[in-house]
Formats: C-alpha cells, sequence, structure tokens
C-alpha cells in the first residue's frame, strides 16, 4: 500500500515502521544505560573502581560499537536492512544475558563489547529505513520519533534499576536452575535478554521500502564513498563533532547523575531510580520530539541547515542549566536537570536526519556509521570516563563528582556552539553538491 508522495510507504505503514525501530532501540538503550543505576552493587561484587565502572559503561562498549558499524552501514546500503537489525537485536540480546553471568571485571568487559558488536546493526540501517519511508520535510520529526527511543530506553533502565536495588535489599540473592544463586543486578541482565531475544519475531512486521533520492540503487565502491566524504570533510567534522560534544555532554551527565544524588544529597538508589528516570523518559521523549518539529519548522521556512540550528540552540539553553549540580537541595538540582534533559535532548533526532540529507541514497548507511563512530567514541567512549577521571584525579574525592560534572559537560557545550556554528555554510555548500554528484563508471538512475 502507497500514496502517491513519490512512491513513499502510506502513513500508516511509515509510521509502523518507526514505531517497531522505536521499540528496538528502547530495548538497545535499556540493555546499555542499566549499568548507569548499578555502580555500587557491581562496583562491590566486582570490587572495581569508578574508572573501572566508568569502562564498562561506555568504552569497552562503545570502541566495538563504532568499529563494527562502519562495515554493517555498508551492508545495510545494499542488503536487507531488516534482516541485519534481526540479527543484530539477537546478538545483543544473547551478550546481555551473558553480562548476568559475570563474575569478574574482564568477563564483563567482554560481554559488553559483544552488546556493542550487536548494538551497531540498529541505527545504520534504521536510518536508512527511515529516510526511504518519509519525505525530507517530515524526517527531522521521523527521525526523532525513532531517536525517543534513546530516552524512553535510559528512562526505563533508571526505573528498572531502582526496582532492582529496592528488591535486593527485601530479598537479597535469587536462585535459579543452572546458573545457582545470583546477584539482583545479575537477574536483570538475564531477563533484559531474554526480552530482547523474545523482540526478535516483531521486526517482522517492517517491510523495505525502495530506496529512493539521488544514488538509490546504485552501488558504490568503498573508496568512492571515502572520497565523497573527504570531498564534503568540513561539513562532515563539524557536523559530526559538534554533535559528538553535544553526546559528550549528555552521556557524560547521564551516566553519573544518578550517583551524584546519592554521593551529593544522600537520595536512595531506589528512589533516584525512580524519580530520575521518570524525568529521563519524559522530558527527554518531549525535548527529542521539540527538536525534530523545530528542525521542521525552520526548514520550511527556508533554513537549509536547520539541523545544524537545533544543535546550536541545544546547546546554548543547556549550559546554564549546568548550574543544576550546584543547587542547594535535590528537589531544586532534580527540576533543573529536568530542564536540562529536555534541552540536550533537541538534537538527537535532527542530527542523523541531517546526514541522509547530504548524501547520495548508496552512501546513507555509511555515512551514518561514520556519524555513530564519531559521537559514541566521543559521547559514550569518552564522556563517562572524562567525568570520573575529573572526580578520581583532578578533585581525588567522591564528593566532588557534582564539579567534575559542572566543568565537563560546560566545556563540550561550548565546543558544540563553536563548531556547529563553524559547520553552518559548509552543510549549505553540501546540500547543492549533492545535486551535481553522479557516480563514477556507472549510468545513473532518475531520483525517485
Amino acid at each position: 500500500m502507497h500514496n502517491n508522495n513519490n512512491g513513499y510507504p502510506s502513513q500508516t505503514r511509515a509510521w509502523v515502521t518507526v514505531a517497531i525501530l522505536m521499540l528496538a532501540y528502547v530495548l538497545s538503550f535499556v540493555d546499555r544505560q542499566i549499568l548507569n543505576l548499578l555502580v555500587e552493587p557491581i562496583r562491590r561484587d566486582l570490587d572495581i573502581t569508578d574508572t573501572h565502572m566508568s569502562l564498562l559503561m561506555g568504552f569497552s562498549f562503545a570502541v566495538f560499537y563504532t568499529i563494527c558499524g562502519v562495515p554493517i552501514g555498508r551492508l545495510a546500503d545494499r542488503k536487507s536492512r531488516r534482516g541485519i537489525i534481526a540479527i543484530g537485536v539477537l546478538v545483543w540480546s544473547l551478550m546481555t544475558a551473558l553480562c548476568g553471568t559475570a563474575r569478574t571485571f574482564w568477563q564483563f568487559l567482554v560481554f559488553r563489547i559483544g552488546v556493542g558488536v550487536g548494538e551497531a546493526a540498529l541505527s545504520p540501517s534504521a536510518y536508512s529505513l527511515i529516510a526511504d519511508s518519509f519525505p525530507p520535510k517530515l524526517r527531522g520529526t521521523a527521525m526523532s520519533v525513532y531517536s525517543m527511543g534513546i530516552y524512553i530506553g535510559s528512562g526505563l533502565a533508571f526505573l528498572l534499576g531502582g526496582l532492582v536495588v529496592k528488591f535486593a535489599s527485601a530479598q537479597g540473592d535469587v536462585e535459579l536452575p543452572v546458573l545457582g544463586m545470583v546477584r539482583p543486578w545479575q537477574l536483570i541482565f538475564l531477563v533484559l535478554g531474554a526480552a530482547g531475544v523474545l523482540f526478535t519475531a516483531v521486526l517482522l512486521l517492517i517491510r523495505e521500502p525502495s530506496r529512493k533520492g539521488v544514488g538509490a540503487g546504485v552501488e558504490v565502491p568503498l573508496s568512492e564513498v571515502a572520497g565523497y566524504i573527504r570531498q564534503n570533510r568540513r561539513t562532515v567534522l563539524c557536523h559530526n563533532f559538534g554533535f559528538a560534544c553535544l553526546a559528550f555532554a549528555a552521556y557524560g551527565s547521564s551516566a553519573w547523575i544518578p550517583t551524584f544524588f546519592i554521593r551529593t544529597y544522600g537520595w536512595s538508589a531506589s528512589d533516584v531510580g525512580v524519580l530520575y528516570g521518570s524525568v529521563v523518559a519524559v522530558a527527554g521523549s518531549v525535548g527529542i520530539i521539540a527538536g525534530g518539529r523545530l528542525s521542521d519548522l525552520l526548514h520550511r521556512r527556508g533554513y537549509r541547515d536547520a539541523p545544524l540550528r537545533v544543535g546550536i540552540i541545544s546547546a546554548a539553553l543547556t549550559l546554564p542549566l549546568n548550574l543544576a549540580y550546584l543547587a542547594g537541595t535535590g528537589e531544586l538540582a532534580l527540576a533543573l536537570i529536568a530542564l536540562h534533559v529536555f534541552t540536550i535532548a533537541m538534537p538527537f533526532g535532527v542530527g542523523p536526519a541531517a546526514i541522509q540529507e547530504i548524501m547520495p541514497n548508496s552512501m546513507r548507511g555509511q555515512a551514518s556509521a561514520v556519524y555513530l563512530f564519531v559521537i559514541t567514541m566521543v559521547g559514550l567512549g569518552i564522556g563517562p570516563t572524562a567525568v570520573a577521571l575529573g572526580t578520581d584525579f583532578v578533585f581525588g574525592d567522591d564528593n566532588a563528582l557534582r564539579y567534575s560534572l559542572l566543568i565537563v559537560t560546560g566545556v563540550a557545550l561550548v565546543g558544540a556552539i563553536v563548531l556547529l556554528g563553524m559547520g553552518l555554510k559548509h552543510y549549505r555548500g553540501s546540500l547543492d553538491r549533492l545535486q551535481e554528484w553522479k557516480p563514477q563508471g556507472v549510468a545513473t538512475p532518475a531520483p525517485a
């Protein structure tokens, strides 16, 4: 069933696709972020430091997530995107379950790497599917709905983590067949892994849309992809690293905000999980949709560089809200952090949408993988560890976490404003360059 809008799927079919992909993203972020509220029990059981913990939260996951992303992105430009996603969900779910069997830091590290490898299959394929399901005027909103999974998933991770901590204080360890006695934090990884395996069946409801736009249906060699990205390097560098600075601030803060409330205000982990989890799920989801809607509005008003402008607005609004870390009461801090979550969420749907706009169809998955490589390595790979290093080595005091959060995220937000501002004219130039692109050595099909 199609509408008459240049062969795009019907609105119903397109939004069903986005909804299923968003649920997959929710699942991936629950698996990815659940560690953030389980810092203390995991540190205790594995006998590790904040810096070790940050490597489990970010770096170990991010390195292999990003390394595997580029070849998987190339597959997404040629093969079944639905099939690639299904294999990825299965791999990361099995690895998440194995995290629940870890008894040492090194075992946990290996399984987290496996989670990263599986999750690398999702977003490059999802971005490509969504771009082929919606015309440009709706892509900012559609990408933002998909990207709501970041905040719904993270919020659920904190909520589930809080419930686990509460359960642990009441019930203690649980005995399971075959595995024997497991800690409550291990149980949640086992349950999440099983849920992911079952979810793969839902992906069968997705139908592959036809590939559309400049370069659709053309297979180009990797050298040509690299050449095109190099030709647009100023745009790509400003865009990727500008949004990476925003990701650095977002991941760096979200990884440690639960611990910030526990250490600074003496809140219980279960209370933090419920309160902060609710804030992330609601304020983050509303913020990312607001960013998508704002980008589409600016686009309709003639701002061709709308996605980058949304990123600049987001960073400028978030910067003063970093004062939340110096608030005198936990309640005031939570209120300011709710606004902080809203504003910093705004650009994470329009960032990948911008990549789809400046790349030929046959390069979208690969360019998306490069974007994910940069924002994941900088944001998730370095963000949480930068905050931990500030706490451990600059201040040398666990209770100085609030100052590490203030400084590290503040510097990142200023970097985002500078880089995205520099990228505005280069992005407009890349939009013009796309219309002149022709693949080397093959006839170019008429754009759909």
